[in-house]
């Protein structure tokens, strides 16, 4: 009898100390935050911005590997992988989800109107129907927006290019940030008395076609953060170096590798803002309901003197309006 007796008590105590680690590795998995990711298209802009959530954050405490999982989805500008990568996030029920760009922010916002989404490198999302104003988002939706001063940009191109009479506009009029960029650029440019010459562009193999008929009807060309034009960067500045026409561009990024100059974005700190906006919802400080959309904290004069010099331009002549 006092054989069985202990037994069944080391039995009992084997049992309780299972149970305790399986308790504490249940409490351990619970303080692992997940986080699922969309982004519309892999092009220098859009990387930057994730690369800089994910230094907000860390910045906040949440440690990839540590106390931090993300599943990073990057639909390729297709349509159909943004609706099933958008779903898949959804199912995983995540704490949270970051939409990278307007077509992602978009599908995710489609998919869910509970689990808390934090956008990043979208223009205007109350015109993208993300929030319900900027100030009082009043839904599961906040972020940060990369508009800069579009007044600026064109006043810019102006100070290149004082004699034009017309300028060149392009952007894919599919993209709703887009749109919003290239009308108030037809705004400015109405009030200046130039005249706005419009060209688009549904996808990456109509941008060179787009360039080379607009470069060849104006003085100068604006374009405003694109995601279609932005991955084809490369092409669009082989062009405009080419034609010799200037163009100033509403990403930093499309500058570097093929514009002349812009008044822009960081986006890796604009990505560094969404990520220490989300470390705030994670914890539970604040809500994406009465979390006010954030604009940019920096902009700067971006000069592509390289290209400057191909256009026969002093880029020390190229400044910042006032």
């Amino acid at each position: 009898m006092k054989f069985k007796k202990l037994i069944t008590g080391i039995s009992l105590l084997g049992l309780l100390m299972m149970g305790g680690c399986s308790a504490k590795k249940t409490s351990n998995e619970s303080q692992v935050k997940h986080i699922g990711v969309l982004q519309v298209v892999q092009h220098p802009s859009l990387d930057k911005a994730y690369r800089g959530f994910k230094k907000g954050l860390k910045k906040s405490g949440y440690v990839e590997g540590k106390n931090l999982k993300i599943d990073y989805q990057n639909a390729q500008n297709s349509q159909d992988n943004l609706k099933s990568m958008s779903e898949k996030l959804v199912n995983d029920k995540p704490d949270l989800i970051l939409g990278i760009a307007t077509p992602a922010a978009q599908s995710v916002a489609n998919a869910t109107q509970n689990i808390p989404i934090v956008v990043t490198a979208v223009t205007d999302l109350k015109a993208a129907k993300l929030v319900d104003s900027n100030e009082k988002p009043g839904r599961n939706v906040t972020g940060n927006t990369d508009m800069a001063s579009i007044k600026q940009q064109i006043e810019l191109l102006l100070s290149i290019v004082p004699k034009a009479k017309k300028i060149g506009i392009m952007y894919n009029a599919g993209e709703v940030n887009s749109k919003v960029q290239a009308d108030l650029a037809i705004k400015e440019l109405k009030k200046a008395g130039i005249t706005p010459v419009i060209k688009t562009a549904n996808t990456t193999n109509d941008v060179q076609q787009v360039t080379e008929a607009l470069a060849g009807k104006v003085q100068g060309i604006f374009l405003p953060t694109d995601n279609t034009f932005d991955s084809a960067a490369s092409v669009v500045g082989k062009v405009v170096k080419e034609k010799k026409i200037p163009l100033v561009a509403g990403s930093v990024d499309q500058v570097k590798v093929g514009g002349l100059a812009s008044i822009g974005v960081d986006f890796e700190l604009l990505g560094e803002e969404s990520g220490e906006m989300a470390a705030k919802i994670l914890s539970g400080k604040a809500k994406p309901a009465n979390m006010p959309v954030q604009k940019p904290h920096k902009v700067k004069l971006v000069v592509n003197k390289d290209m400057a010099k191909a256009l026969g331009i002093d880029p020390n002549s190229i400044k910042a309006p006032k």
